[in-house]
C-alpha cells in the first residue's frame, strides 16, 4: 500500500529544546491513524510540521509524494487540519467562513455550494448557518472547525485533539462522520487523550514521548504484545489487607475493590491461590485484556487525564 504521508529523519530544535529528535514512520493511505503521547510528547509539533505552520530543523515530510516546504501549495490542497484551538470570528456567518475557506483553494460553482449545503447539514450546522461564531457554544465552533477542514474534500484529514471538552452526542457524531469519511477512502490522522477512542477507531499507532517515537504497530499488535493481562476484585466491605503478592500486583484500588496485573504466562489458578491465601473477602473477579491506555502507561509512565 502506498503511503499517504512519510516522516524522514525529522527534527525541531529551538534552542538547545529538542522538540523533535529524528521522527521517521509513514501513513498508509486510506488508514486511520492515532498520534498518541502525553503532553509535550511533540505531536503538535509534528502535526504543525505537517501543516506548514513551522518549518523542520532538519528532514522531510512528505503528503502523497510532494515535500511540504518544497511543494506547499500542493500539500496544503491535499491537507485538511482541525485545530485544537477554537475559533472566534466576529465578522462572518459559518456559511461565510466556509465560502471564504472554498476560496483560499479557487474553489467555487454549484457543487462546491452542494458540499458546503452537505457539510452543514452531516454536522448539525444547517440552523446555525448564519449565525457568527461568537454566539456559538464550544461545541459548535469544534464543528465549524471541522468543516472548514472539509470543505476542500482534502485527502488526508488530520484531527488534533477534536473532541476535548466536547459533550458526548457530539464527540459520537464526529466519529460517525469520521468513520464514514475514512470509508470512502479519506486517511485520517487522529490525536486525542482519549484513548478508548483511539483503540476502537485506529487501525495503526505511533506512541511519542520527549520528541521521539517508542512504539509503532498496529492497533491488535501493541495490545497482543503486552506482557500483563487484568484481574479486577470486587470485594467486601469487611476485608482483609492484601499479602506482599498482592500488593506487588495492584494497579489501582476502591472502595469497592482492586485491579491488579497479571503475567500473561500465570494461570488465573495462580492468581485465585494467591487471592485465598490473603484472605480477602472476594464478591466476584473478572479478567481481561489490557487496554490501549494500559500499553500507553506501561511505555511512557504517564497517567491519562
Amino acid at each position: 500500500m502506498s503511503s499517504a504521508v512519510q516522516f524522514q529523519q525529522v527534527a525541531k530544535q529551538y534552542g538547545d529544546f529538542e522538540a523533535l529528535k529524528g521522527i521517521s514512520f509513514e501513513v498508509e493511505e486510506g488508514s486511520f491513524f492515532g498520534l498518541l503521547g502525553p503532553n509535550g510528547a511533540g505531536k503538535s509539533t509534528l502535526i504543525n510540521a505537517m501543516s506548514g505552520l513551522l518549518v523542520p530543523s532538519s528532514g522531510s515530510i512528505k503528503v502523497h509524494g510532494h515535500d511540504v516546504v518544497q511543494d506547499y501549495r500542493k500539500t496544503r490542497r491535499l491537507l485538511g487540519l482541525v485545530p485544537q484551538e477554537l475559533i472566534s470570528d466576529p465578522f462572518f456567518n459559518i456559511r461565510q467562513l466556509l465560502e471564504l475557506q472554498s476560496g483560499y483553494f479557487g474553489i467555487k460553482g454549484k457543487s462546491q455550494k452542494l458540499w458546503i449545503d452537505e457539510l452543514l447539514e452531516r454536522l448539525a450546522l444547517a440552523d446555525k448557518a448564519e449565525s457568527i461564531t461568537n454566539e456559538l457554544s464550544g461545541g459548535m465552533k469544534r464543528r465549524v472547525l471541522i468543516a472548514m477542514a472539509l470543505v476542500h474534500k482534502p485527502q488526508v484529514l488530520v484531527l488534533d485533539e477534536p473532541t476535548a471538552g466536547v459533550d458526548v452526542d457530539l464527540r459520537h457524531t464526529l466519529w460517525e462522520f469520521a468513520k464514514e469519511l475514512h470509508q470512502k477512502g479519506h486517511t485520517i490522522i487522529l490525536t486525542t487523550h482519549y484513548l478508548d477512542e483511539a483503540e476502537a477507531l485506529c487501525e495503526k499507532v505511533a506512541i511519542m514521548q520527549r520528541g521521539e517515537v517508542k512504539a509503532l504497530d498496529t492497533t491488535d499488535e501493541l495490545l497482543s504484545s503486552h506482557p500483563f493481562r487484568y484481574v479486577r476484585v470486587s470485594v467486601d466491605e469487611e476485608s482483609a489487607p492484601l499479602n506482599d503478592q498482592l500488593q506487588s500486583r495492584l494497579v489501582e484500588s476502591d472502595a469497592s475493590g482492586y485491579l491488579f496485573k497479571l503475567e500473561k504466562d500465570m494461570g488465573m489458578s495462580d492468581m485465585l491461590g494467591m487471592i485465598h491465601q490473603s484472605g480477602i473477602s472476594v464478591k466476584d473477579i473478572r479478567s481481561r485484556d489490557a487496554s490501549l491506555e494500559e500499553v500507553f502507561m506501561e511505555l511512557t509512565g504517564a497517567a491519562q487525564g
